[in-house]
């Protein structure tokens, strides 16, 4: 009898301490660390996002030890294709797990060329102090030497471990911990691809997180931002400065109703002489622009484009088609 209850209260203890662990949820998006190759020498020319996140998960069994662990197929997708909406639902459904008390941490799985822009964004607009882990792959899990797995082990590590909260978004990488708001991809091949100019926040071994410094910045909570209260995001375009610079590039995204146009200058953000005279039009027709519509609502009036610019304007501006004259 004694020996019956010895072992009814060690299976009472063991299940306490596996209920004990913490809930990690893994939202998958697709990318190289769900891809597929034709042989194991593809490390570079594959198909990406192919593996749902049922297997990527059952490929790591040893997450078990770190967490409980639950996956959800948010998107499946290369992450070139990421476009402003597929941003809005991943950070509105990271904001919506961070909120539920059965979680602890999130995992995102993503393609490396754009995960620093879905790292950055989500780091500007979630309000969760919780950590939230952006992790991926320079090769696909068929290749030799794959780093998908080891990569996602130590995502789950730093999602699951209490001293990653409120250090805003994470990108886990090559055994590194970098913060969402630094960190780049700066080389196209390697495993080493992601780099942060003040360098990681830290590292992780064997499952265990080691801490260098903290984020000063602000981010996640401390930020103007809300994911709750975004719908869509504003229109915006990026044209890149060179030698020889042309406005054409600034012109056309104009025309085509960029709310706004980034310049990503030369050097630290420096501007051609011979693109200055274009931006400081667009930045003056963009204000009449503005102050005519403005006006036009005050009057109750009805607008009717004639040009281009005013036309694309108003497509990208569907809250103000309600002044457009009916045809």
């Amino acid at each position: 009898m004694k020996k019956v209850v010895f072992l009814a209260s060690l299976l009472l203890s063991t299940a306490v301490l596996a209920d004990g662990k913490p809930n990690v949820v893994i939202l998958a998006t697709g990318g190289t660390i769900a891809g597929a190759g034709a042989g194991v020498a593809n490390s570079a020319t594959y198909q990406a996002a192919k593996v749902p996140v049922d297997k990527l998960i059952a490929g790591v069994p040893e997450l078990a030890s770190l967490a409980q662990v639950r996956g959800e197929q948010v998107f499946q997708i290369a992450s070139e294709s990421f476009t402003d909406a597929h941003l809005v639902t991943l950070g509105k459904r990271v904001a919506a797990l961070a909120r539920q008390p059965d979680v602890d941490g999130i995992v995102i799985t993503h393609g490396t060329d754009t995960l620093e822009e879905s790292a950055f964004f989500l780091n500007l607009v979630l309000k969760t102090d919780k950590p939230v882990v952006l992790v991926g792959s320079m090769r696909p899990g068929t290749a030799m030497s794959a780093d998908g797995m080891l990569n996602l082990y130590n995502a789950v590590a730093v999602a699951a471990a209490k001293d990653a909260r409120a250090k805003g978004v994470l990108v886990t990488l090559n055994d590194e911990i970098h913060t969402g708001r630094d960190v780049s991809k700066a080389v196209n091949l390697r495993t080493d691809a992601f780099k942060s100019p003040w360098g990681p926040l830290g590292m992780i071994v064997e499952g265990k997180t080691y801490w260098f410094r903290s984020p000063a910045k602000r981010h996640t909570t401390a930020t103007e931002f809300d994911i709750d209260q975004l719908e869509r995001l504003a229109p915006v375009d990026i044209a890149y400065g060179a030698g020889n610079a042309s406005p054409t590039a600034y012109k056309a995204f104009a025309e085509g109703g960029a709310r706004a146009v980034i310049h990503a200058g030369t050097g630290n953000g420096s501007v051609s002489s011979a693109v200055v005279p274009a931006l400081q039009a667009l930045r003056d027709i963009h204000k009449l622009l503005r102050q005519a519509v403005d006006s036009i609502r005050r009057q109750g009036k009805k607008a009717r484009p004639v040009c281009s610019y005013a036309a694309a304007w108003f497509e990208k501006h569907p809250e103000e088609k309600d002044l457009l004259e009916e045809t």
